[in-house]
């Protein structure tokens, strides 16, 4: 075969890991057996694994397996990233012409056992003047819209509660309107849906603002009224969902501002299959679970609370959209029986989740952009038009370039994800 005319051909990656400390623990993560998988390497019992990356992220990148490789990551195998900028071809005119020889996307698993920091993502205006200005903190100048889809039962925070709901909160929650005062809250309470918008945001961003900049010892004084109030009431009624879960955030991250920003945001429990997207400037957490994560190529974090990480309320609280209302909840589209689709609204990616039984064969769409490919359980056939068919299994990962088919026949049940530009963008 032609050196050219295997350069079109997908390409095996080796990928990393993010041993972050929300992440779960050795053998309890799929992010851990994934990467044992992919990499050959033992799971360590005592390390928490967080996030299993695939692309061309500086921070965490995939690595092009040379077919003479005998194994493990060494000097003879290229980046992703340094392989696409050779063979730029591979990612297609349009996708070459919009983003250069970047990879457009990220592509993740995540494996989640405590709360993440309460967080927001830049978009393009905030991410360079961030980058700028803090280049060590915010390591790229790219927006990170992003979209999680659910492997298991997943829960998050994300997005401010509807007006009404905020109304309820203040009234059930003594503590915010102690700490931020009468002035403020009291207007919540004199406005309606039909107050024009930029008035309504303009009250929420002051009281969400006066909370999150508020001294520690103040936040740590609430937060012990507010837990001791809640598990008195525990003994006279059923405490709601989101009085349960700031419970339970109290434990992970004692007197942190997190727990009592919980009160602002919606509560979503995604179940598996169903997949939430965040725009760019959107306050998210994720709670717990595992999940595919997908998102413009950036590890720009805006951090607020639940974390030990730097923090920088001030750009989070300056940056945010504050718009309010339940996150619309993606349940994918069918392209056969076996694949469904997710289209978030974002040019950068979409999402396809194959679950194919045994003893079946699916020929993959065709797509004239590049594709990352990484096989979650089982073990499969992958005809790829060479002389030799691949076996594919659990924690394998591909980079398959533009404009190319692929066809799996199964030997067990196979369930695998694709993440690739969004088909809207073609």
């Amino acid at each position: 075969m032609e050196e050219s005319s295997k350069k079109k051909k997908p390409q095996r990656l080796r990928c990393s890991v993010q041993n972050y400390d929300w992440g779960r623990g050795g053998e309890e993560s799929k992010v851990a057996k994934l990467y044992s998988l992919n990499s050959g390497l033992d799971i360590e019992g005592n390390k928490p694994y967080a996030e299993f990356w695939m692309g061309t992220h500086v921070s965490g990148p995939s690595f092009v397996v040379q077919s003479e490789e005998s194994g493990g990551i060494g000097s003879e195998s290229p980046s992703l990233k340094s392989w696409i900028s050779e063979n730029p071809s591979v990612l297609g005119d349009k996708v070459l012409e919009k983003w250069g020889t970047e990879l457009p996307f990220l592509f993740k698993v995540l494996s989640v056992s405590k709360a993440l920091s309460m967080q927001a993502h830049p978009d393009k205006e905030w991410a360079r003047a961030l980058h700028k200005s803090q280049p060590s903190v915010y390591k790229d100048d790219n927006h990170k819209p992003e979209m999680a889809l659910a492997l298991t039962e997943f829960e998050a925070l994300c997005g401010f509660v509807s007006l009404e709901e905020l109304k309820a909160v203040l009234h059930s929650v003594p503590e915010i309107v102690e700490l931020v005062g009468s002035v403020d809250t009291d207007q919540v309470f004199h406005v309606n849906e039909q107050d024009r918008k930029d008035k309504i945001r303009a009250i929420l961003q002051s009281i969400f603002t006066q909370l999150m900049s508020a001294s520690k010892d103040a936040i740590s004084n609430m937060v012990s009224k507010m837990k001791s109030r809640l598990n008195i009431e525990n003994k006279v009624r059923e405490l709601t969902d989101k009085e349960q879960l700031v419970l339970r955030l109290e434990k992970q991250y004692p007197a942190d501002v997190g727990i009592i920003s919980a009160f602002f945001f919606n509560y979503v429990k995604l179940n598996p299959g169903e997949a939430l997207y965040l725009g760019a400037n959107e306050p998210h957490a994720y709670i717990c679970g595992e999940c595919i994560e997908c998102m413009a190529t950036s590890d720009n974090v805006v951090r607020a609370g639940l974390t030990s990480k730097h923090r920088d309320v001030q750009t989070l609280c300056s940056m945010l959209t504050y718009r309010q209302g339940c996150p619309e909840i993606l349940l994918g589209v069918p392209l056969n029986p076996y694949i469904t689709r997710y289209l978030p609204p974002f040019d950068e990616f979409e999402v396809d989740r194959c679950f194919l039984p045994q003893g079946e064969s699916l020929m993959f769409p065709r797509v004239p952009g590049p594709s990352l490919f990484v096989v979650t359980a089982g073990k499969g056939t992958m005809c790829t038009g060479s002389s030799q068919d691949d076996i594919v299994m659990e924690g394998d990962v591909l980079f398959v370039p533009a404009d190319f088919d692929i066809s799996i026949t199964t030997t067990s049940e196979l369930q695998l994800y694709r993440a690739g530009v969004n088909s809207r963008f073609f």
